[in-house]
């Protein structure tokens, strides 16, 4: 059942790029005691795209990257579109985003509806001041691409530079303090907040301390842990016949996420008991999408549908204590973050609540492919639609389906192509449910034939 009222405050808290499986590596929540106890959780929660923009724009509109539009091709928020800030400030609550990831801001329209944005690099000091430009000159082409196409191009391309520094530096206790503040402003104003929270502990390179260090042995380990790094954020697998980064580094590369979760955990765990129990507050927590190291052949966080990449914890702790240690196993989308916040303050915007209807959440996801620089190879120019139902994960790729089962504890089954003529939608999903399903799959078909995918 909803609240009985609004709540005071609604905390949206998001790990970018953390897998499911980094925070339940045997089914059971690392580091999240109090989330877990007193919040509902989600096993079955998929990002509705598989890197920060398709995903959070999901999040902010509750809509699917092809119907929104901010995604790997067009790379930018639909004018127009309604936002979950913007509906909030309609309801009057203060909107708030306090981020560590350009990805969120004005650069891609993502500041929509946000009465600020607080991109905390602006705040904070530079820990490796020498190398954290060196490492946004060969750390993003993406957004110096489209950084140079825009006309602020001095103002957006040094914004960029002082963004690397959460690369380099945890900054997760200064998004928190900085959200205390909001919070402690806006109650002395008598005005509720929206706080969108944007944590780059877990994103590449995944922090294993307090500021970048490598967890290799040896200098020969670390270099070699150092380029693999370089090749994973830069992508150079899509444009050469083999992948640069070998097995033994990839399982490294993958153990730095975890390591690097292990690290806040307890501060983000500590963080939402503080504010689900300050006042009548609702907290959200989860990740934007996931990240791959090898699965489906897949690495980073580009292109793909795999369970790696779009498997996401999510929990929800309600301001009354409503399905506080609830588990819910049915297959969910996170973008429906936005409709459940919504129902939640009593907006018609909200179709569905995620908490009391999972069965009406969609679990699609798709991806765009990455032109690195145009020199992706061929066999990797192809968007992706995927979605899941019992227990089971259908693909839709270049006019074929292919199938693998959910992901659970241990490595993920690849996918296997289905028989020619074989129609899922038809097969398995439910009558009441396919119209939806294929109105989906369609419209992606069209975007995807639009953009040569």
């Amino acid at each position: 059942m909803l609240s009985p009222k609004k709540p005071d405050n609604i905390i949206v808290l998001i790990a970018d790029s953390l897998r499911y499986d980094s925070v339940h590596p045997t089914g059971a929540p690392v580091g999240l005691g109090y989330t877990a106890a007193n919040g509902t959780r989600f096993t079955q929660a998929r990002s509705g795209g598989c890197w920060t923009l398709p995903s959070t724009a999901s999040l902010f509109t509750g809509l699917m990257p092809f119907e929104h539009g901010a995604d790997t091709h067009s790379r930018g928020l639909r004018p127009g579109t309604p936002t979950l800030a913007g509906l909030l400030r309609e309801q009057g609550y203060s909107t708030h985003q306090i981020t560590a990831n350009v990805a969120t801001t004005e650069v891609f329209g993502l500041d929509e509806g946000f009465n600020e944005v607080r991109r905390i690099w602006q705040h904070v000091p530079a820990v490796h001041r020498k190398i954290h430009e060196i490492m946004v000159l060969v750390g993003k082409p993406r957004l110096r691409k489209k950084i140079l196409t825009t006309d602020f191009v001095m103002g957006k391309l040094s914004e960029d530079f002082e963004a690397s520094k959460v690369w380099l530096q945890s900054t997760v206790d200064d998004i928190f303090s900085h959200a205390r503040r909001v919070l402690r402003d806006n109650t002395a104003r008598g005005k509720g907040s929206f706080l969108f929270l944007n944590l780059m502990e877990t994103h590449f390179p995944y922090h294993v301390g307090p500021t970048f260090d490598t967890t290799a042995e040896g200098l020969v380990g670390r270099l070699q842990e150092v380029v693999s790094l370089y090749h994973l954020v830069n992508q150079t697998w899509l444009t050469q016949e083999d992948n640069p980064i070998a097995a033994a580094q990839m399982q490294i590369l993958r153990e730095r996420q975890i390591l690097a979760w292990q690290f806040v955990a307890s501060r983000v765990d500590a963080f939402v008991k503080e504010l689900h129990e300050t006042g009548d507050n609702l907290v959200v927590f989860g990740a934007d999408h996931g990240d791959c190291f090898g699965e489906q052949g897949w690495s980073y966080h580009f292109s793909n549908v795999a369970d790696a990449g779009n498997r996401v914890p999510l929990y929800w702790l309600r301001p009354n204590g409503d399905g506080a240690g609830r588990v819910v196993d049915t297959p969910v989308s996170a973008r429906d973050v936005f409709h459940g916040v919504l129902r939640e303050v009593g907006h018609a915007h909200g179709q569905h609540h995620i908490v009391d209807e999972p069965e009406r959440s969609l679990p699609v996801m798709q991806s765009c492919w990455y032109n690195n620089q145009g020199k992706t190879l061929q066999r990797y120019r192809y968007d992706q639609m995927a979605f899941v139902e019992r227990d089971q994960r259908f693909l839709y790729r270049q006019g074929e389906w292919w199938t693998a089962p959910v992901s659970t504890v241990g490595p993920e089954a690849q996918f296997a192509r289905m028989p020619g003529k074989s129609d899922p939608i038809e097969d398995v999903v439910v009558p009441e449910r396919r119209a939806v399903f294929r109105q989906t799959l369609e419209g992606f078909k069209a975007f995807a034939a639009e953009h040569g995918g």
